[in-house]
């Protein structure tokens, strides 16, 4: 995705220069759509390691201290938030 001025948005959020050489190539894995990055931006502005933590807390509640039975659909949305908590806890070491 181009800015205005002519730069590029990529998955980290920061503006690539569209003279990038080829070292840094490698780095750049996809560009974002506005929402995108702007849905990144505000996880960033409050905080992954938070994000992280209310989402294991809302799994471990869900999965240890509920008495309501899992079928997949069950199953499948815990995982999901699995992913999410270990994709911030993995974001947060990075930054």
């Amino acid at each position: 995705m181009r800015t205005s001025n002519g730069q590029s948005v990529c998955l980290n959020g920061n503006l690539v220069s569209t003279t990038v050489d080829a070292r840094h190539v490698s780095k750049i894995q996809k560009s974002l759509l506005p929402s995108q990055a702007e849905f990144l931006d505000s996880i960033m502005f409050h905080g992954v390691s938070g994000f992280s933590k209310s989402l294991k807390l809302i799994h471990d509640l869900a999965l240890y201290h509920s008495d309501v039975p899992f079928d997949e659909d069950e199953k499948s949305a815990l995982f999901d938030l699995k992913i999410l908590w270990e994709g911030f806890e993995r974001i947060g070491q990075e930054s």
